[in-house]
């Protein structure tokens, strides 16, 4: 069995986290319980090690066109300093994922993909450049660590770590050259995240990563900073409705199925790949959406469960769980467009048996 690749911070926590395989990768699933650093994170702060994502390097002088013709958002919309959020598409209109370009300068873009198609990113990325020397791709994933710092607390907590000041980057910005008390070398902050509250995104040396977890969660105590695993990340970021790949978003899920048309720009001049598609579903409307699901019968809807209405099958969960915020068992599913208006019920086959429930407004948590 090949081994398990292992982030820089692995050290600071494989004694004290519970670990699992993730995409390949030996990750923690939780630190003091699921539910508790859920609630960590939506009272306190909560720190994440993320650096298991991957960075492509998209440089040279066409840098702008060649992302312009591979991403569905609009590049020329970006200024150094600023980010976006984005996808790259199949023709057919199918996601081959979801992902965070940052403009580092001009010329200068960083790509922040996920995890388990960073290899699959990068060689479609390779394989779109027509711009030969005048674009470069690059995977630089093995230089970076990449830590979260989400919660109501993470600005406080941050600033003790770095003198400028954090309220100057508003949403979707970022500061790059960033120095941090304690920790050689700069790093990149972004207003960024995946929880659904107020939070930060530091991309720094690989090897000063281990060091700045150590030092957050020590300054952070006070205001009651907890380390989190995959499993709260999980749930925070369904509680927000914040799309999956591999659930939400697939090669056969486009963003326009998943939602997310505001990420999706069919009026911008470049053909992009999949803007004919895309288009299509548009104009026509999409033969099927994205919809939040509350349980009415006890039981939990799981990722692939089957959605009925009668004896019809009209979809299929993606993601579901019992809210730690709510207390409730919620899903999001994949339906037929004819069943997706709020207080429409359905029935998710949940084993043997057939359970109640209704569609209801998404997200199902807002800060």
């Amino acid at each position: 069995m090949s081994e398990l690749k292992r982030t820089p911070i692995f050290p600071a926590y494989e004694k004290v986290a519970k670990t699992i395989d993730f995409g390949g990768w030996d990750l923690p699933v939780q630190f003091s319980g699921i539910k508790e650093e859920h609630e960590a994170v939506r009272t306190k702060a909560g720190l994440f090690d993320v650096s298991h994502m991957g960075e492509i390097l998209v440089t040279g002088p066409e840098s702008a066109d060649f992302l312009q013709t591979t991403l569905t958002n609009d590049i020329t919309k970006l200024a150094p300093n600023k980010a976006q959020y984005t996808f790259m598409c199949y023709e057919n209109g199918g996601t081959v994922d979801d992902l965070i370009v940052y403009m580092l300068d001009k010329n200068e873009y960083l790509l922040v993909v996920n995890a388990a198609n960073t290899e699959k990113d990068f060689a479609w990325l390779q394989e779109q450049n027509n711009f030969n020397s005048n674009v470069t791709v690059e995977n630089i994933s093995e230089n970076y660590a990449q830590l979260a710092l989400q919660g109501p607390n993470a600005e406080q907590i941050l600033q003790k770590v770095v003198e400028e000041p954090l309220s100057e980057i508003s949403f979707f910005r970022f500061k790059k050259d960033v120095v941090m008390k304690g920790i050689d070398g700069t790093a990149l902050i972004s207003r960024t995240g995946y929880t659904g509250e107020d939070g930060f995104e530091i991309y720094l040396n690989s090897e000063n990563g281990k060091d700045l977890w150590n030092i957050l969660l020590d300054k952070g105590k006070e205001e009651g900073i907890q380390p989190i695993g995959l499993g709260a990340r999980d749930t925070l970021r369904f509680e927000a409705n914040l799309a999956l790949y591999g659930q939400e978003l697939a090669a056969d899920i486009s963003p326009l199925e998943a939602g997310l048309g505001f990420a999706v720009k069919l009026n911008k001049e470049a053909d992009f790949i999949g803007k004919e598609a895309l288009k299509q579903q548009a104009n026509n409307g999409v033969a099927r959406q994205l919809i939040g699901i509350e349980m009415i019968d006890k039981g939990i809807p799981r990722h692939g469960y089957s959605v009925y209405q009668g004896d019809t099958e009209i979809g299929f969960v993606t993601s579901g769980t019992q809210s730690p915020t709510l207390n409730k068992n919620i899903g999001l599913a994949l339906v037929q467009s004819a069943f997706t208006e709020v207080g429409t019920e359905v029935e998710i086959q949940v084993r043997k048996r057939r359970l109640k429930a209704k569609v209801v407004k998404t997200p199902f948590y807002r800060r």
